[in-house]
Order: structure tokens, then C-alpha cells, then sequence
């Protein structure tokens, strides 16, 4: 049942959206800079099928308001990781931004902290982050642990360790004057993981303070200052040549097909390609160019210059995001000539191999997940639809490169069974169905899918066993989406984000839904 949105007050404010499922589990993320507009939008017709989907799922929405959307857009892309939700994008390698913690302790140690899949951190104490490899945030924890003399023992010794005599450590462990300026050191340490502006609000204090001690003459204070001054400096200035060496410019392509995204880069160092990725994300929802530059741009380096095959949408805004998040100037640009544009052409043709070669990403990870001996690009689905014993039909839909093919579809008026013998059921559909096609020599699809559990598909493969017919055949158990395959006991499970899955989901429901249309116009016709 569709969920009710006339039930609940939206507010017309900027924020985020939380959907959840019958679980109260968080599905989906969004952000609008007018959520009652944005959220009352899903459940208008004409939605795509995967959207659809989504609306399908939901049974709770919850909302939190910001003060204007590039908040709400910061917001999002942090719940997002927190809770990692199906139908949002989700990078695949998500887990490359870090998270800092101050232990909580007497004398508190500089951790990277620990989280669950889930998202919850373990262990107690005051976390930082995140922070992407190389940031201005990001400084190596032996570094940040020597420029605040952090201990790094997992127990308090009775004595100064080696530490202590390199001088990254005072010795907390041995001397009350250690222990009396920890306390500082750690406050001070805090201040720089809190971010870049209050690291040079911070710097800017200690040298007040560095001042007013030399002028009362307290010498000792001040040349301390002025130690943490200069390894402040020299933690900023290791920072900064991070940046120059290898931020110079990163170029991205997109591609749609059949309501996926695929996105390759290229990054450039001095002018040469050092890496290259592919990303895949579904069109739900908000999940958009703009929405996955901005999570991509939470795990890796941000460069000065973005060059992309098409502008995203809320440029403006997230350029503002991104310089702030970098620390300089930040601009993304659609090239229209020269050795730029060459290079987003490359990136474009090497999306259209990919697409053209191997055909929808899932269709590929299908053929990964089921051992297939080649990629499913046609495939067939059957289902049994029964009203009480007097009305049971079977519906077939085809699907080609991923995508409905209507015009394949078929339906079955059942001849031979009765009753309510759904395994015999499916046998005879499927040995008609390709009956005909072998009689015809009409092509076979490259994967057969069997609407139901195991039994449902020992009927099917004895059908086809019956026919000579070697075309690759599975079942998809609706309940727990559990994939079974001949000659296998465990039944083989694909992570519900996945495009592959959602391709057999979309292939499943088409049948089904074309079954019970077949079957309500039959007894509508019966009873006239």
C-alpha cells in the first residue's frame, strides 16, 4: 500500500527528508530547498520504475530543517554516510574518508576512530572528522602527536619512555609538570581538528599570548608558545605542498542508459593521467551529478579545477561547498575546446565502450553473481498468477539489454492443471513457451527467471531438460530476494543495491503485475 502523504504536516522549509520502510528503517535521503514541494513530488504519476520502487517501501518520512539549503546539503551527505541508506549513491569506496578520536582518558590519546557497518563509532571519547586523505583537515596522527606532545601508550608507564627522550612526549607518566600542561596540549590539539578557519583563529591566539608573555617577561612560557607556533607552521606548510603536488586537475564523464549513471574520471598530476575509476548510481530521487560530486569529493582530494562533460546541476552552490571544504578556490567548468575537451571526449568514448560492450552494469554483475556463460542481455521471466482454484493464469515478460520489452510479453491460460499446483503449473508455461520458440527457431534468451523458490524451479528445469534446452535458469523467492540455482544448496544473495538485483526485482514485478491483469480481465469477463 502506497503511503498516505496527505497523513502527515510538511513543513515548506530548506532541509532533509528521511524516508523509512514498514522496519523504521532509513531508505532513502534527500534534501530540498522546499521540502514540501520536493517530498509531496514523489508521489505524483509518471514516476520512473525505480522510483516507483522507492515509493513503494515507504511507511514513515521524517524531516529536519536547516537554515538554508547548502546546509541541507552538508547534512545529507553526512546522514547519508551514517546510515547508508539502498536507494541513495553510494560510492564503492566509501569507507576512504577518516574519522580522528581523543580517547577518553586521564591523559586522552590521538586515535583513528573505529565505526561498525553500521556507522557507530566504538569506544568512548571526543571524535573528529571526516577528514579525506590529504585534506587541509587530515594531518598524518604520528605528526599531529608529535607537534602536541600526545602520548602514545595503550597503558601509562611508571616511567618516561623512549618517547620522552625524542621529545614528541613530556612525560605525564613521571612528571607533574607534564601533567599540568597535557590538559593544554590536547585543548590546543582539539582546535586544529575542529577545522581550518579555528587553526588560524588558534594561531592567532597563541601569538597574543606569546606577546603578552615575553612583555611580563615570562620567558619560558613564551618560547613554549612559540615551539607550538612553529610546529603548527610546519604541519600547515606539509599541508599546503600536499595540495600543489597533487591536486592539479580531475575530469569527469557521465552516461545514462536505462535510468543508471555511469561516471568515469581522470585524474591529472602535472598534466598526466595518474588514475582513472567508474562509478554506477541509479536516477532516485535526488541522486544526481551534483549529489555524487559532492559525496566523491568527502573521500578524495579536491582539486582547484573540476572539468566534466555536462555543468551540474547547483553548480554555483556546490563550488562555494567545495572551496570552503578545500581551503582555496574551487572551480568546476564544462570545456568547449582544446586539450580539455579532448580529454572529457576520451573519457565520453571510453562510457559509450563500456555501455555498448558489456550493455547495462547490472546485466554485467549478473553474469559475475550467477556464473553465467554470458551476459544476460535477453531475459525471460514467468510467474503463476492463482485467484482460488477456478482462475490461474502464467505471464511472461521479456527483457532486453535490462529494459522492459513489452511487445515480448506473453500470458498463459493454463490447460493441462487443476487445482492450485503451482510447480506443475510453471512446468507447462515453460515447455510451451519454448516449444514454440525451438519450433519457430525463433532466438532462446540468454537467462530464464522463475518467479518463485526452489520448487518452482526444479518444475522449470525439468521442462526444460525435457526440451534439450541448456539456457541458463534461476528462481527469485520474493521474501527474502534469494537467488536459487540447479545443483546448488545455499541460495546465492546480492546485496539489495545492487543493479543487478534490481533488474530481476523490476523483471519479477513486470511479470507479476502483467499476470494479475491478465487474471482480473478474465473473471471480469466471466462474470459479464
Amino acid at each position: 500500500m502506497t503511503f498516505d502523504i496527505s497523513k502527515i504536516r510538511i513543513p515548506s522549509n530548506p532541509g532533509i527528508y528521511l524516508m523509512k520502510d514498514s522496519d523504521q528503517k532509513i531508505i532513502y535521503i534527500g534534501k530540498a530547498k522546499n521540502l514540501k514541494n520536493r517530498v509531496k513530488s514523489y508521489f505524483l504519476k509518471n514516476q520512473n520504475y525505480k522510483t516507483q520502487k522507492l515509493v513503494e517501501n515507504i511507511s514513515d518520512i521524517e524531516f529536519v530543517l536547516t537554515d538554508n539549503e547548502s546546509e541541507a546539503f552538508l547534512l545529507e551527505s553526512n546522514m547519508i554516510k551514517k546510515y547508508r541508506p539502498i536507494f541513495n549513491i553510494e560510492l564503492k569506496d566509501q569507507q576512504r574518508y577518516t574519522y580522528l578520536k581523543l580517547s577518553d582518558e586521564k591523559y586522552p590519546r590521538l586515535l583513528v576512530a573505529r565505526r561498525t557497518r553500521e556507522g557507530k563509532f566504538l569506544g568512548k571519547g571526543k571524535i573528529f572528522g571526516p577528514f579525506t586523505q590529504g585534506s587541509s583537515k587530515l594531518l598524518t596522527i604520528g605528526t599531529l602527536r608529535k607537534a602536541f606532545q600526545i602520548r602514545i601508550c595503550t597503558q601509562l608507564p611508571k616511567k618516561v619512555c623512549l618517547e620522552y627522550h625524542l621529545g614528541n612526549c613530556e612525560g605525564p607518566c613521571e612528571f607533574k609538570g607534564a601533567q599540568q600542561q597535557y590538559p593544554k596540549h590536547v585543548a590546543a590539539l582539539e582546535e586544529v581538528l575542529k577545522g581550518k578557519n579555528q587553526t588560524k583563529v588558534f594561531a592567532q591566539k597563541l601569538k597574543e599570548e606569546m606577546k603578552q608573555a615575553a612583555d611580563l617577561q615570562q620567558f619560558e612560557r613564551a618560547k613554549e608558545i612559540r615551539d607550538t607556533l612553529i610546529r603548527l607552521d610546519s604541519l600547515q606548510t606539509k599541508q599546503k605542498m600536499e595540495y600543489i603536488d597533487n591536486s592539479d586537475e580531475e575530469y569527469f564523464g557521465i552516461g545514462e542508459q536505462d535510468q543508471t549513471v555511469t561516471v568515469m574520471n581522470f585524474r591529472m598530476i602535472n598534466g598526466v593521467i595518474r588514475d582513472s575509476d567508474k562509478f554506477f548510481f541509479d536516477l532516485v530521487g535526488d541522486n544526481s551529478f551534483s549529489n555524487f560530486l559532492f559525496q566523491y569529493y568527502t573521500t578524495h582530494k579536491i582539486p582547484k579545477f573540476i572539468l566534466v562533460s555536462e555543468l551540474p546541476e547547483k553548480k554555483s552552490l556546490l563550488e562555494v561547498l567545495l572551496s570552503n571544504q578545500a581551503g582555496f578556490s574551487v572551480q568546476i567548468q564544462c570545456p568547449k575546446r582544446g586539450k580539455r575537451k579532448e580529454i572529457v571526449d576520451l573519457i565520453l568514448k571510453n562510457i559509450e565502450l563500456i555501455q555498448t560492450k558489456g550493455g547495462h552494469p547490472g546485466l554485467v554483475e549478473l553474469k559475475e553473481f550467477l556464473n553465467l556463460p554470458t551476459v544476460p542481455k535477453i531475459i525471460e521471466c514467468f510467474d503463476i498468477s492463482n485467484h482460488g482454484e477456478d482462475f490461474a493464469v502464467g505471464s511472461m515478460a521479456r527483457f532486453v539489454d535490462g529494459s522492459p520489452n513489452k511487445s515480448g510479453y506473453r500470458k498463459f491460460k493454463i490447460k493441462s492443471i487443476s487445482g492450485r499446483d503451482d510447480f506443475a503449473m510453471i512446468g507447462e508455461i515453460i515447455k510451451r513457451r519454448y516449444f514454440r520458440l525451438l519450433e519457430e527457431d525463433s532466438q532462446l534468451p540468454d537467462l530464464i527467471v522463475i518467479d518463485g523458490g526452489k520448487g518452482q524451479l526444479n518444475a522449470a528445469i525439468k521442462s526444460l531438460q525435457s526440451l534439450g534446452i541448456k539456457t541458463p535458469c534461476v528462481s527469485l523467492a520474493k521474501e527474502n530476494e534469494e537467488i536459487f540455482v540447479p545443483n546448488q544448496k545455499t541460495p546465492i544473495l546480492i546485496s539489495k543495491n545492487k543493479p543487478s538485483l534490481k533488474i530481476l526485482q523490476h523483471a519479477r514485478d513486470e511479470t507479476h503485475r502483467f499476470g494479475v491483469a491478465y487474471n482480473r480481465a478474465i473473471r471480469k469477463n466471466l462474470i459479464k
